[in-house]
């Protein structure tokens, strides 16, 4: 049986808002957005990767805060192998600003106009446990 991919994503905030990336790729996902984040590497820890992601798809280094306390199941995949997505609130270390090094823009979004982006389905079901940590 095939282990489960654990692809990890950050839920960063700076002063009430919450970063949301556009994605550039693949054409099928082009210009809607996500939480930054990515596959967890075979033997890397979860924390490590979500550091390692932002690093190489930001340029900064984040502190994750707290696990959201589930994870979105996909859907199986061709080869029958499964995925779960796990989010972590965040934050950038040393007032860093980042940059969409992967990504075609950033934005940093208040709890208002969360539902205003094309969001992908996996992050949909964190948004409400995003919320409270935002301003209007």
């Amino acid at each position: 049986m095939t282990q489960t991919q654990i692809i990890v994503g950050a839920a960063i905030i700076r002063d009430g808002a919450l970063l949301a990336a556009q994605r550039s790729q693949p054409e099928a996902l082009f210009g809607r957005w996500e939480l930054p984040g990515g596959k967890v590497d075979p033997g890397e820890e979860e924390l490590d990767a979500l550091v390692r992601e932002c690093r190489e798809e930001l340029g900064v280094d984040i502190r994750p805060i707290e696990r959201i306390n589930y994870e979105v199941t996909f859907p199986p995949r061709n080869d029958g192998s499964e995925a779960v997505m796990r989010v972590w609130t965040a934050e950038i270390l040393d007032d860093a600003e980042p940059v969409a090094l992967e990504h075609l823009a950033l934005r940093w979004l208040k709890s208002d106009v969360l539902a205003d982006i094309d969001w992908l389905p996996a992050d949909v079901p964190f948004l409400d446990a995003i919320r409270p940590h935002l301003r209007p």
